[in-house]
């Protein structure tokens, strides 16, 4: 049986994938801790000196990635899990590395499970892994980027080169700092949550904003904020506490 260890902040997540090796894979996995933080990680790690991690990616206080810059002489193999399609999973696909993207479902469990046996002892993972991490550490464009799903596949692009997000019924339009516009067949509440929170404000029901691109915020007659290109979006009255509060905290 293959020594396991899970590491997510979430308790059911860690108990879900549990209980999904015990099922789907028994007598295959020993799973012998879940651990919900980088540093019981990293205790756990050393203390049982596992040959397998599930590993997620965001992580309050230290990342996933965190923790494999504090192990010293990894002998352990690793798969990403994570809910942000965004994240770094451009990069881990490109370096064939092995993820799986939350919810986790039997079908990818059980394809993951299979290319990581296919490719045990492969050392070419080892050095993708580091390239991934010095890639970190240098500010890499890679990590800078989020995925948006589109009908056909994935449109990466630089969150800062967003001007704003608007909303349509179960549809989201974004548009870009050049012009640009996409359209995307996800709620603006999933686009929300993808993009970082320290950039980008929701300021009305159907507007999240780059706080970036504001130029002025208006306060008279009507509530709106005033974008570099010219446009100009409203401010829900309920909102405007939080964005000012986000704006000047910004600046």
């Amino acid at each position: 049986m293959i020594k396991t260890i899970i590491v997510d902040d979430e308790h059911n997540a860690r108990e879900f994938l549990e209980k999904l090796l015990n099922r789907y894979l028994p007598n295959e996995f020993l799973v012998i801790n879940k651990c919900e933080s980088v540093d019981k990680a990293i205790f756990s790690i050393n203390k049982y000196e596992p040959e397998l991690v599930f590993l997620d990616i965001e992580m309050p206080n230290k990342n996933g990635f965190e923790l494999l810059k504090e192990i010293e002489n990894r002998k352990f193999d690793v798969i990403f899990t994570t809910a942000y399609s965004e994240y770094a999973i451009k990069a881990i696909k490109e370096n064939a590395l092995d993820y799986l993207l939350k919810p986790i479902n039997y079908i990818d469990l059980l394809e993951t499970i299979k290319r990581y046996k296919s490719s045990l002892n492969n050392r070419t993972k080892e050095d993708n892994l580091k390239m991934i991490l010095n890639q970190i550490d240098s500010g890499g464009s890679n990590f800078n980027k989020i995925a948006l799903p589109t009908e056909s596949g994935y449109e990466i692009i630089n969150p800062n080169k967003i001007l704003y997000c608007k909303a349509d019924s179960n549809y989201s339009s974004v548009t870009f700092v050049n012009g640009k516009k996409i359209t995307l067949s996800k709620t603006l509440k999933y686009i929300d949550e993808l993009l970082p929170k320290t950039n980008f404000h929701r300021i009305h029901k159907s507007y999240l904003v780059n706080l970036n691109h504001v130029a002025r915020f208006n306060k008279t007659v009507e509530l709106y904020v005033e974008l570099n290109n010219g446009e100009q979006l409203p401010i829900a009255s309920r909102k405007k506490e939080s964005f000012l509060n986000a704006i000047l905290h910004k600046k």
